[in-house]
């Protein structure tokens, strides 16, 4: 990682002497020019101008002299002027007090970080452009990022960005980026969660939109399965069936656990087999389950046979063949992978009703990309977890967009899909989204993935592979509340550092002898991204230099007043689900005004 060079004026503004200065100045210059106005004016309300010197400075040195006399009307002049110039100064006090409250105290590092045309790829205008090449609504240029600390820019990552948000629990992420992204989107929707505040949020705006889909097998919202979706129907080869085996691997393994290499693979290997034989006959999933609790039984052998799948029904009855105890452990493994299958609350959302013949709509990943819709996929990580399931169906959808964009002009979605993966190293373990991201960003489908920590992802993907995910993101967001120095200490050194102009004075034999040098240092050190307060975001992106913004939470967006509504709908405690927001929203403003009054 490299550091930036910046050598632009101290972020802690102007100095002792030079505030001083600027002050005598200014005293100066105004109080010479109310006298001189005073003395000009009274003159001619008087009707004595005529002899007046025109040279303001010969105008005022007559005056102190005796040479021009001090006219009548001078004295009403030159009180209005006082009020005037105390009315000024009162007024710029106050607006000056006024953006102290809202300053946070990072906020003097905005004046060397990136402002203007160092940061015109996340510029509206820039967005705008993107989509007008791919034909979108002007309406909906990009994903709403903020607004820089520096000068009120708004910044919006366009709809060819891939993004990655870090930020720790209570900063605000969902209200500020995931929400809104959504509410913004043009085209299809993917959502992932633990919680069920971003579909209370966004599902009624969204169903004005195209249908509205909420995956909810853990009842976090309490949605009925009036709709199902087969995960067997990803299922039309070996590949996919070896896919969707890693997804239910990936998603039942418990973060920092030891495993075998030896038996997660053939465990995984026997899961796919199994998945491939349901699918190939027409076969619910939790059939898959069964199977992994009879390791005698060669039934998925003799289906995949059947279909002309030799060398993996060979793969398969050699594990049903192994010695006692390796098989054991191999089905014991692949029957970790499904446990999700076993539990009833599943098998509404995944299997068919009345033997097959279920009136429920049937959910079709490759029909809604088309759709424009929304689809909720919310899980809660540990026991009884959703989450394979959950990671499946997003993969699902992903995939089906990438066929579309095949077939679309350019190879691309001629409306972008949208996919929030919040909460996604608990929810969402896909194991090939970091080398995937770049891929479909070209595809038309931006992600944008919402992490709680750097560590958390290295839990999921490794270091390499977090690495990679961090680099394929053509934005990335840090929205504070992590305490990992070892990333913070990476992300200070991204963010830069900026060169001060230092002063020092000696004296010596009757001689004053001042000498300045460039001192280097860093923009926001560790404890200050530590601590990044509420209501400010590091961004990151590629061709801008890094700059802080001030977030734009959806309850101050044009969205604000829809967004109230769904919440009232949908959420059984709305009352007092907005009360804790506007409650926060307060409790960060106060503490804007007391870093603002400390300040002074």
């Amino acid at each position: 990682m490299t550091t930036t060079s910046n050598r632009r004026p101290d972020p802690g503004g102007m100095g002792t002497e030079a505030i001083l200065l600027l002050i005598g100045v200014l005293i100066v210059v105004i109080g010479g020019g109310t006298l001189y106005a005073a003395v000009r004016l009274g003159h001619q309300i008087d009707g004595s101008a005529e002899g007046l010197p025109s040279d303001p400075y010969e105008l005022i040195f007559g005056l102190f002299s005796g040479k021009v006399s001090w006219p009548a009307a001078g004295a009403w002049i030159l009180a209005a002027a006082a009020v005037l110039v105390l009315a000024l100064v009162l007024l710029f006090v106050l607006a000056w007090r006024k953006g102290r409250k809202k300053a946070s105290r990072v906020d003097r590092a905005a004046s060397v970080m990136g402002s203007g045309r160092d940061i015109e790829p996340l510029s509206r205008r820039n967005a705008a452009a993107a989509a007008t090449r791919w034909s979108i609504s002007a309406a909906a240029v990009g994903v709403p990022l903020g607004c820089t600390v520096r000068d009120g820019q708004p910044l919006v990552s366009s709809w060819e960005d891939m993004l990655l948000l870090i930020a720790g629990p209570r900063t605000m992420k969902t209200t500020s980026f995931a929400v809104p992204a959504i509410l913004e989107a043009p085209g299809a929707v993917m959502v992932t969660s633990n919680k069920r505040d971003v579909a209370d949020a966004t599902r009624e705006v969204r169903a004005e939109r195209g249908p509205v889909w909420v995956f909810d097998p853990q009842q976090i919202v309490g949605e009925e399965p009036t709709w199902w979706w087969n995960p067997l129907s990803y299922v039309t080869d070996e590949t996919k069936a070896a896919n969707l085996a890693e997804h239910f691997a990936a998603g039942s393994r418990e973060q920092g656990a030891r495993t075998d290499p030896h038996f997660e693979e053939n465990g995984q290997d026997l899961l796919a087999g199994a998945l491939l034989a349901a699918a190939l006959d027409g076969r619910p999933i939790t059939d898959v389950y069964t199977w992994l609790t009879r390791p005698s039984d060669t039934t998925p052998a003799e289906i995949v046979r059947q279909h002309g799948y030799a060398l993996i029904a060979d793969q398969f009855e050699g594990m049903v063949l192994a010695p006692d105890k390796e098989r054991g452990s191999i089905f014991s493994t692949a029957r970790r992978m499904a446990s999700c299958l076993t539990f009833g609350s599943v098998h509404p959302w995944v299997t068919p009703r009345n033997g097959g013949y279920d009136s429920r709509p049937q959910f079709d990943p490759a029909e809604f990309v088309r759709s424009g819709g929304t689809l909720y996929s919310l899980s809660k990580e540990g026991k009884g977890t959703s989450g394979p399931l959950v990671t499946a169906l997003t993969v699902a959808v992903v995939e089906a967009g990438e066929e579309l964009a095949k077939q679309s002009a350019f190879g691309r979605l001629s409306v972008p899909m949208l996919g929030v993966l919040d909460e996604a190293a608990n929810v969402c373990r896909w194991r090939e989204l970091p080398n995937l991201y770049s891929h479909y960003g070209s595809r038309g489908i931006v992600l944008m993935t919402i992490l709680q920590s750097w560590s958390q992802g290295v839990d999921v993907w490794g270091e390499s592979g977090m690495n990679k995910l961090f680099s394929a993101a053509n934005v990335f967001i840090y929205g504070g509340g992590v305490r990992e120095e070892r990333f913070l200490e990476s992300l200070s050194k991204i963010i830069g550092d900026y060169d001060r102009v230092a002063s020092s004075t000696s004296t010596g034999h009757g001689h004053r002898t001042v000498s300045r040098q460039l001192v280097r240092h860093r923009i926001l050190d560790v404890d200050e991204l530590a601590a990044l307060p509420k209501g400010r975001a590091i961004v990151l992106a590629s061709g801008a230099r890094p700059t802080l913004i001030r977030t734009q939470p959806w309850m101050t967006g044009p969205h604000a007043e829809a967004v109230k509504a769904s919440i009232a709908v949908h959420d059984p405690q709305a009352s007092r689900t907005l009360d804790e927001v506007q409650t926060e929203l307060a409790q960060v403003a106060t503490a804007d005004r007391s870093r603002g009054a400390d300040a002074l």
